[in-house]
């Protein structure tokens, strides 16, 4: 894996029993990224659990009510590589109550890999899924139409299904849609091309995750970096020590350029750039850094620095979408705490505009409230003035959660619109 040129995050989604586990151990397996023991265990487990294969959903599927339901209810995060690159995978839940899982798998994915049954066709979960990842901005998605040898590996088949999913995914904003069709179980166009489906000529899902691009978007990009604590030595050689300690989560910053900090809108100048490893004379996106500033500042965990010229939002009155994962449903004028980067403010929610239909992609402003699963559109205002970007332009700055000012639960994720748009699905 060190000597792999690059990282691709994916995650994994679909309908409840569609075959994303053992998509994923299949992988795993062809890839021989399994150690012998690992394989002989998964192999006395299917045995113990009456398959007359070895069940290769088990690698991914490590909570015993998972093996014992025969789903996938966490998110399996796996690491594996092949000469041309490393990747890092995420198995997402099907279950709809376990929607909070798709998105924590896919918040950070460079693709969305959906899996839909050759049977079965588009289901509610798949429009869901899909929509969320257009939602988070996944720049790339992969629809395998799974188990098709239960179809007879038949052409006509994925045909009909590759129509419905373009007609699906046409309204939404992705750098590149790819339809695959794979039979998990048995390896078919998972890593090496099917005899049994001569009639496909693309890539094998591992030739395509190869291959697909990956850009340099966060390192391009206005620098961003949030406080996330200030370090000061309690010795006597580092008695005079302040440093900022923080990601950049996009840009570069070079010693001695200019800084403004926000919200409070002071400026200064970067005076050394500090890592683990030693001092730096700049320093990319993404990488943790301790700033040390010229000026002495009143700096906290929270602020955020950009340089002068390119600065994000900043304001109280926040239009978002939101994906609210509470079984009590979002109130309007209902009170939160709102999480944004390293900073916590408390929020009221001003408006509730809209829920977006799953089935349709369109706004249903007949519905006042935001149940358990549901995504639409809200105004919120804060105690405190934010510093932010609308999420299509940043994932790091543009998104934050809902907590519950008792209990302390997540109760949504957001995503942070510009004034005047309507969603970050690239949806009317």
């Amino acid at each position: 894996m060190q000597g792999a040129p690059d990282l691709l995050r994916l995650a994994t989604a679909g309908s409840v029993d569609d075959g994303k586990s053992t998509l994923i151990g299949r992988l795993l397996y062809e890839t021989r990224q399994l150690c012998e023991d690992q394989y002989r265990a998964v192999e006395r487990a299917s045995r113990a659990r009456g398959a007359d294969y070895v069940d290769l959903a088990l690698l991914t599927d490590g909570l015993r009510a998972e093996r014992e339901q025969g789903i996938t209810i966490d998110v399996a995060y796996r690491h594996f590589a092949t000469p041309r690159r490393r990747f890092l995978l995420a198995d997402t839940p099907g279950h709809v109550q376990y929607t909070r899982n798709m998105v924590t798998g896919a918040s950070t994915a460079d693709l969305a890999l959906v899996l839909v049954d050759a049977r079965k066709g588009i289901v509610e979960q798949t429009r869901r899924h899909v929509f969320l990842a257009a939602l988070l901005r996944v720049p790339h998605l992969v629809l395998c139409v799974n188990k098709m040898d239960l179809v007879g590996y038949a052409e006509a088949v994925f045909a009909r299904l590759r129509a419905e999913l373009a007609a699906l995914v046409a309204p939404l904003a992705f750098s590149s849609v790819t339809v695959i069709p794979i039979a998990a179980l048995h390896g078919d166009n998972v890593t090496t091309c099917s005899p049994r489906m001569p009639w496909y000529t693309g890539p094998t899902l591992l030739e395509h995750l190869e291959r697909v691009p990956l850009g340099g978007a966060v390192a391009q990009g206005p620098l961003r970096f949030p406080v996330q604590l200030v370090i000061r030595p309690r010795t006597a050689e580092q008695a005079d020590y302040r440093g900022y300690a923080g990601p950049l989560v996009s840009g570069a910053v070079r010693v001695g350029d200019q800084v403004l900090v926000l919200p409070g809108g002071l400026t200064t100048r970067v005076a050394a750039i500090d890592t683990f490893d030693g001092p730096l004379a700049a320093a990319a996106a993404p990488r943790n850094v301790t700033l040390r500033l010229a000026d002495e500042l009143d700096i906290s965990r929270g602020d955020l620095l950009c340089h002068p010229d390119s600065p994000p939002r900043v304001g109280q009155d926040l239009d978002a979408v939101l994906c609210w994962l509470a079984p009590t449903p979002l109130q309007p004028r209902g009170r939160y705490l709102l999480k944004h980067t390293a900073r916590t403010v408390r929020a009221l929610v001003h408006a509730v505009h809209y829920r977006i239909d799953i089935a349709s992609f369109r706004p249903d402003p007949g519905v006042p409230v935001l149940g358990l699963n549901d995504i639409g559109r809200v105004t919120l205002r804060t105690t405190a003035p934010l510093a932010y970007d609308p999420y299509a332009q940043s994932r790091a700055t543009g998104c934050f959660i809902l907590i519950d000012e008792v209990t302390n639960h997540t109760v949504a994720g957001g995503l942070l619109l510009a004034p005047g748009a309507e969603t970050a699905a690239g949806t009317a």
